[in-house]
Formats: C-alpha cells, structure tokens, sequence
C-alpha cells in the first residue's frame, strides 16, 4: 500500500559551486517519499547481488522512492540512493532498472556521491578567472578586468561539468563491473542511455533532471558498451518473473499515481493480466467505487490468498471508508503472511487505534513498538505511538513518543520541546526519561538549558528552587 511522507530521513544535503548547474543533482527536501512494502521488496531483491558484488552491504544502501513524475535518480551521503517514480515508468524492462540503481550504486562505492568535488572542481577556475580580472583592472585595463570577473561563473561551471562528466564515466564502468560479477547484463544502463541519447543536444531548460546532472555523451556512452558488450553476461534476459514483477511495479506507481481514469485507459477490462486487475482495483478505490474496488480485490485473492499485499490493500480500502473495525481481519492476515514486514503492523496498528477499545489500543501499541524496533525513524509509527500511550493515559511516553516524531522529521525545536515536557512526567531513573534527555542533547540545547527549564518547571509547581551548582 503506496504511503507518502514529505520529509526524506538520514540524508545530508551539501551545498555546491555552479549552483545553476548543480541544483538538478540535489534531492529537493519539500518532495515527497512513497513507501510501499512490495514494491520495496522487489527493487531490494534484484539490486542485493549487484551492490554486494561491488563490495558494499545492501542492507546500509537505502533506496528511496520519490513521488515525483521527473526523470531522476541521485544519490547522497550516509549510502542513500533516490528513484524518482517518472524514471521507474521510463524504464522498459528490469535491467534497465537495474543499471540506473548499478549506476547510482557507483557514485556511492566511488565517493563521489552529490557530486561533492564538483564543488572544488568548479570553484578552482573560477577564483582564478575572478583574480586574472582583479589583476588586468589594477594594471589599467578595467574593461577586461570586468570580462574576465563576468565570465568567472561560465568558467566555474565548464570545471565543474568536466569533474561531473568525470563521475559519470566512473559510475558506469564501476556499476557495469558489479553487474557482471553479480551474473547480470548490463546492456540495460546501455539501452537506458540510448534511449535518452538525444537529451544532449537539449538546452537545460528541456532536458531531463538526470541528464542535467548526468551529463551524456557519446563518448560517454561508446565508452560503456564496449566492456559491457564484451562481459560474459551480456547476453543474458530478464527472467518471466522478474518481467512480470517489473509490471508489477510499474502497475501499482500508475494506479497510486495518475488520475483513476488514466489508469482505467491505460489499463483496459480486456486486459486480463495480474497487473493490469492490480491497477484497476487501485485505480477504482481511489475514484470512490469501494463496491467495485473490493470485488477485484477479492478476485485476485482467490487466485492469490496468501498473498500479504492484497489483504493490505483490502485493509486499507476498508479502513479509509470508515470501517476501521471490518478492515482489521485484513490487516492482521497481511502481518499472519508476513509479519517482518514493519510498514504492514503499522496499517494493523492504525487500524486498532481506530476501533476505539482499551483492548484495541493496548495491541496497537505492541504492533507500533515492533515496527520501531525495525524502523526506528519511522514518523508515522511514532505519531500513532504518542495517540495509543495518550489514549492509556500515559503522558509522559506520549510527549516522549512526540519528541521521537518531531526527531524523525528533523525539526530540532519540536523535537526539543516535547521531550523536556516528557522528562518533567517520566521517572528519572528510567530508560524513558533518559531517552527524553537524548533528544534534548541532540537537539541542540546544553546541560544550563536543561537545568533552566527543570527551575521552570519546579517554579510553575511551586516547589523550592535550588541555587544552581548545588545538589
């Protein structure tokens, strides 16, 4: 079940040279992330052997969607990589996906992730030209001296896009190498790239995200078939399943995606395909027809019934009819089938929440506290958290639980204020409360701060107040 979140987690975003030109290769924070468990789960399966070839740990390379229609894909600091949905759709089949992810791989196994020494690269020739200019306008030439400061920004950015280009090249030949030691082709980076060959002869303004800041050549591109069309493995095809699953994905982006009545063109009565039922069914619950939604979906679970992320999704359309209670059974299966899975107890837990019993809620909160253990930035799971502890009436854990939600979303302040609330309700020798004092630390404040706002808290109850420095 597709979810979104509008803050993208761990990533550390570095400033460039160029800005101009750089500003295409840089994750921008207001987009939104999708999360979608099966989706998730496929794009990990087919890059685990490929990232594991080139010598990192697929499971510290985090691969986010980004719910955008641009062709994109970058990749950051911290091993995290971005697929923007438009590149996802662009791609034709499996290997061509594959390579993009083999490709931005690169740049991680290679440091040069953001683009960082584009920085320097571009910085370098422009303090130059903007000195030559100094110097012709104190030598009683200030026209050229004038010129010479006007072109330093063109400079900075030939420099920084020869280092970039640089990159690239590497990424490839770095990615292409993984691929085959992994057992895979890579002639789908190479039909990717072919089929976008035309982009380079496009000013900035038309060309795609990923081709301002992966700049392609020809040279670039002749420079990559060569050991790809000589690799063992280039000859090799996608697999039935890995096609079908490769629809799959491409199914379910449209019908979360794109206007109900797209996916309903795109995706025909006639068409009989797994997908294209998946698509409609998406497709109808989003248009408002629940009756018509939840009958596809019971059809395709008496093909598929032990099938997690059907029951998730009959869950879901369920659940946001109304019906918190009746979408339970659903979303407990979906955890029955595949109960690892963090983002499925999460929909369980909403669900619980909502159904209004002690009994309920108390569920909720072992459901919520197993997804944190395996995702412990999760947002959501720790707004519903901070809901079930203050539905028990524990307030303390509640602003706690808010402290940790304002954490994940990286807001300092919010963060900082809930959680000297919490260390005012917990009991200061448990982990809770040490915890709250955590928050507070790494958000920014001192230990004076926390002390001031402990004396605040003694005065507004009345209780005498210390000198500071006492015990």
């Amino acid at each position: 079940m597709i979810r979104f979140s509008t803050v993208l987690p761990r990533l550390l975003v570095a400033g460039t040279a160029a800005a101009a030109l750089m500003a295409a290769a840089l994750p921008a924070s207001a987009q939104s992330l999708i999360r979608d468990t099966e989706i998730e789960g496929i794009i990990h399966q087919w890059s685990a052997p490929t990232i594991t070839a080139m010598g990192l740990d697929p499971d510290e390379v985090e691969i986010l969607l980004v719910n955008d229609d641009s062709l994109n894909a970058w990749a950051t600091r911290g091993r995290v990589m971005g697929l923007n949905t438009g590149l996802i759709l662009e791609t034709k089949n499996p290997n061509q996906l594959l390579g993009v992810i083999a490709h931005e791989a690169g740049h991680i196994k290679n440091r040069h992730t953001l683009r960082d020494g584009a920085q320097n690269a571009g910085m370098q020739p422009m303090i130059m030209t903007m000195a030559l200019g100094a110097l012709a306008a104190l030598a009683g030439a200030p026209d050229a001296g004038a010129a010479l400061i006007a072109s330093s920004q063109y400079f900075g950015t030939l420099g920084a896009l020869r280092y970039m280009q640089s990159q690239e090249g590497e990424a490839d030949i770095t990615g292409a190498r993984a691929l085959e030691r992994a057992g895979e082709s890579g002639r789908g980076l190479v039909e990717f790239f072919e089929n976008f060959r035309s982009q380079e002869v496009f000013s900035d303004a038309r060309r795609f995200p990923y081709f301002r800041s992966h700049p392609l050549s020809s040279q670039r591109i002749s420079a990559l078939r060569g050991p790809v069309e000589r690799a063992s493995n280039y000859d090799k095809r996608d697999s039935e399943e890995r096609i079908a699953q490769h629809a799959l994905v491409i199914a379910k982006i449209r019908g979360f995606m794109q206007h109900p009545n797209t996916t309903l063109l795109e995706y025909p009565t006639s068409d009989t395909s797994f997908p294209a039922r998946y698509a409609r069914a998406i497709a109808w619950y989003r248009d408002g027809q629940t009756h018509k939604a939840l009958e596809a979906v019971d059809a395709l679970l008496a093909e598929q019934p032990e099938n997690a992320y059907l029951w998730e999704l009959k869950g879901q359309i369920i659940f946001e009819e109304g019906r918190p209670a009746e979408a339970l059974e659903a979303h407990s299966r979906a955890v029955q089938l595949l109960p690892e899975a963090p983002l499925l107890r999460i929909n369980l837990a909403h669900a619980l929440l909502e159904s209004g019993t002690p009994e309920n809620t108390a569920k909720a909160e072992t459901e919520l506290k197993f997804a944190l253990a395996r995702e412990d930035d999760n947002s959501m799971a720790w707004r519903l958290l901070s809901q079930a502890y203050a539905n028990q009436g524990k307030e303390g854990e509640a602003r706690l639980a808010s402290a940790e939600y304002w954490f994940a979303l990286r807001q300092p302040r919010q963060a900082n204020e809930f959680a000297l609330r919490a260390r005012d309700m917990l009991d200061r020798n448990s982990i809770e409360w040490r915890r709250a004092t955590d928050i507070v630390l790494a958000s920014g404040a001192s230990e004076d701060d926390i002390a001031a706002a402990e004396r605040r808290n003694q005065q507004r109850r009345g209780q005498q107040v210390q000198p500071p420095g006492t015990n």
